[in-house]
């Protein structure tokens, strides 16, 4: 899945939260992010897993962390 394919399917379910950490990815604006692993981004799983890879591909480094914190 391309980025302009991840960027269409977060349009077309109005995530423009997801898509605005793209942009901050590319721009270097966001350097790491901390995660629920359990929750992740977005409810979608494949879709989640392509976000997550796609922001690893721009550098940024994804912390995961657990409920209790």
């Amino acid at each position: 899945m391309t980025k302009e394919e991840i960027n269409q399917l977060l349009k077309e379910k109005k995530l423009e939260d997801i898509i605005e950490l793209i942009e901050d990815a590319e721009e270097g604006y966001l350097e790491e992010l901390e995660l629920v692993e359990s929750l992740g981004l977005v409810h979608d799983e494949e879709l989640n897993r392509k976000v997550i890879e796609l922001l690893k591909t721009l550098g940024v480094k994804i912390i995961y962390v657990t409920d209790d914190e």
